[in-house]
């Protein structure tokens, strides 16, 4: 779809856009990303994302070749070649050619242009099916490329009937593995995993919009809490705010909390 992309210092053409065989991202799968949608040509939450960016990079010990600003600039240059609103920019940033196979390099940084699919408006009304399964994801707070459980995971959620996963290491509930995960508990309270996942954008703007209506804990949460909760729900850059209708066959009646965020989310942050 996108006909350019940056890589290390240059907009080529995307079939032109090529890594060796000796990057660490190919050998060991080692490097780290970001991904952000578009609201029509402007990029969401930029700032955001580029501060997750840097702190995923210094995380992981991987050097970013360019500053941030400078960053910025290519984002906007590539927004211009493209021209291709409400897409979704993905930036990487590798860990670099190895001629051991096991050290750091100099990473390369890929700035890229991605259509995607958001729910559907079913999915938004009916909510959707999450399978646990006991994972806890290595250095969770970091965005890195490594998603092997996730991708050796599909042919069982698939045979679930399930839309995703649901990590659940130890009887504690994490996240999915593209999503954060929440709970409305009987007292309705919205609850969130604290440790061990990853801070997702979108998690920070849908906390800052639940407290001003609702108690809020980022805490431990445990998997028997889904038992006596009103309502589950996840919440990503692709997906905003999606409801949760089953874990494990156990179904949620309820949805209007979710829907609610949902709706207070779009008003701020994706229209005008």
């Amino acid at each position: 779809m996108a006909k350019w992309t940056f890589l290390n210092g240059d907009f080529v053409k995307e079939q032109e856009a090529v890594l060796s065989f000796r990057d660490l991202s190919f050998q060991r799968g080692y490097g780290i990303f970001d991904f952000f949608r578009l609201r029509g040509h402007s990029p969401l939450f930029l700032n955001d994302h580029l501060e997750r960016f840097y702190f995923s990079a210094e995380s992981a010990h991987l050097q970013p070749p360019v500053q941030r600003q400078t960053l910025k600039t290519i984002i906007f240059d590539l927004l211009k070649r493209n021209n291709l609103p409400g897409t979704g920019i993905r930036l990487s940033l590798t860990g670099g050619c190895s001629d051991d196979g096991f050290n750091i390099g100099q990473p390369a940084l890929l700035v890229s242009q991605h259509p995607f699919n958001p729910p559907t408006d079913l999915q938004y009304q009916q909510g959707i099916k999450l399978l646990s399964h006991p994972y806890q994801r290595t250095l969770p707070e970091i965005k890195t490329i490594d998603y092997l459980m996730a991708i050796w995971l599909q042919p069982k959620r698939l045979e679930a009937g399930a839309d995703d996963l649901l990590y659940v290491p130890n009887g504690q509930i994490s996240e999915c593995p593209r999503s954060n995960f929440f709970l409305l508990t009987g007292d309705d309270t919205v609850v969130t995993p604290a440790q061990n996942v990853l801070y997702g954008v979108t998690r920070k703007k849908v906390l800052e919009i639940a407290k001003k209506q609702f108690k809020v804990e980022e805490r431990a949460v445990a998997y028997n809490e889904i038992f006596s909760a009103k309502e589950a729900f996840i919440t990503s850059t692709t997906k905003q705010i999606l409801p949760v209708a089953q874990i494990d066959g156990h179904q949620f009646h309820q949805k209007s909390v979710a829907l609610w965020l949902l709706q207070q989310f779009r008003t701020r942050y994706m229209e005008g």
